[in-house]
């Protein structure tokens, strides 16, 4: 990889002379927007119609286990089958879905709001590494790590700016019309992937792919020896489950919004300032995202040293963002927080993906970055979920908050250890 710095003017670079990933990123920008704008809506939801936190951890649990189970199958169908057809595929799919979710009127309705969230999921697990594996394909050299950079930043501005809207608009002018945009944000997504034009190596030579092959477990076998015989990507692997500590912060930001500081504007009632407090937090998760890679991005400038030490870096700041929160007094401070640790968690997403990509064969690519993602996801589940069942029982959130910054520092001290398994070898 290249050791020029990534400047800002990379960003543009990419997008204007790279007409595949400036369509894949478009792309990107419409769906991710729709995704945060009916994330508030659902939780909302969830907390009038039950009342409870555990329902927004069920709903969480439901948007990530699935794509462990689902894990082996994408990664086989990602690396058997065009990528490009499958987040096509997955797009159209996912518009449907979201658009069933406007049946969704009352508290007897949450179980087929769970149903279409467990179907939802399971289109993201096919559409994820399908996205990952692509990216390089249609960059080369050190625009690779550009395109995770912007990818991560674009995913936390979207993020940022849905939440951010989502609120408001989920207040004034109702959650149909917050599903409504998300449903047709796929359809937008869809035609834009449909418009690329670039080679898959992985199908190059290929027999034609069987229903028993997608089915068995001899590609999924394959696809774990391939990772195993390297220790250093075994490890590389397992990165993101360590950001799964993270997890109960798709809680934990909900309830700070809504119980703990909601916003308080003279003539609006307790539901509407809590949806709002709730997305000024989310928002500044999104924020944190967004800035570190920008940040980060040009101190590693893709060399695969700076890039194991910059993981370290944002697993400490994520750690120390969920201990600030924890001790946080008012709607500022824990903000700022929270921009602070999701910085540091996106630092770690983005180089780790960046070493996956530089180091994995493209006939596997679709299994390795399935594998990633599902670790990651278990992870987050089990976290959330925990946290829902810890705030239900009635544990103060900040004393969560603390015991969520000192869990993602077990996944530092774990990634500074295995640190010995790259030092038999010369580093780019």
């Amino acid at each position: 990889m290249s050791s020029n710095p990534v400047s800002l003017s990379s960003y543009a670079r990419l997008l204007r002379e790279n007409r595949n990933y400036r369509l894949l990123w478009f792309a990107q920008v419409a769906s991710e927007i729709g995704d945060w704008f009916y994330s508030v809506a659902i939780y909302s939801l969830l907390l009038e119609y039950t009342g409870n936190a555990r329902s927004v951890a069920i709903a969480f649990v439901l948007q990530v286990l699935p794509q462990f189970f689902m894990a082996p199958t994408a990664g086989v169908l990602n690396d058997r089958l065009s990528r490009k057809k499958i987040m096509i595929f997955a797009d159209w799919t996912r518009a449907g879905i979201v658009l069933c979710m406007l049946l969704v009127r009352g508290p007897s309705m949450v179980w087929f709001l769970y149903v279409l969230l467990f179907c939802e999921t399971l289109m993201w697990a096919m559409f994820e590494p399908g996205h990952s594996s692509t990216v390089p394909n249609i960059t080369s050299g050190p625009q690779t790590l550009v395109a995770n950079t912007l990818a991560s930043t674009t995913w936390a501005f979207t993020f940022a700016v849905g939440f951010a809207l989502g609120g408001p608009v989920a207040a004034y002018f109702g959650r149909e019309t917050v599903f409504i945009i998300n449903s047709l944000s796929f359809v937008l997504s869809a035609s834009l992937i449909r418009k690329m034009r670039f080679e898959e190596p992985h199908l190059e030579s290929l027999p034609p792919v069987t229903f028993k092959e997608l089915l068995g477990i001899s590609s999924v076998i394959e696809g774990v020896r391939y990772v195993a015989a390297d220790k250093r990507m075994l490890a590389t692997v397992f990165v993101k489950a360590g950001l799964g500590c993270m997890g109960s912060n798709w809680v934990l930001l909900p309830i700070f919004g809504e119980r703990v500081y909601p916003m308080q504007i003279a003539g609006m009632d307790a539901k509407k300032a809590g949806i709002l407090s709730m997305s000024i937090l989310l928002g500044c998760r999104g924020l944190g995202s967004a800035i570190g890679p920008l940040i980060a991005g040009r101190y590693a400038h893709g060399n695969e040293t700076k890039l194991r030490w910059g993981i370290l870096g944002g697993f400490l700041l994520a750690g120390v963002g969920y201990l600030l929160l924890g001790v946080s007094h008012s709607l500022a401070a824990a903000s700022a927080a929270v921009t602070l640790a999701h910085g540091g968690g996106a630092i770690v997403w983005v180089f780790s993906t960046t070493m996956l990509q530089m180091k994995t064969d493209d006939r596997f690519r679709g299994r390795v970055f399935s594998a990633d993602f599902a670790f990651s996801m278990v992870v987050l589940a089990s976290t959330n979920m925990t946290a829902g069942v810890l705030v239900d029982k009635g544990i103060d959130p900040h004393w969560i908050a603390t015991g969520t910054g000192l869990l993602t520092l077990v996944p530092a001290v774990m990634w500074l250890m295995a640190q010995r398994l790259w030092r038999t070898q010369p580093q780019s």
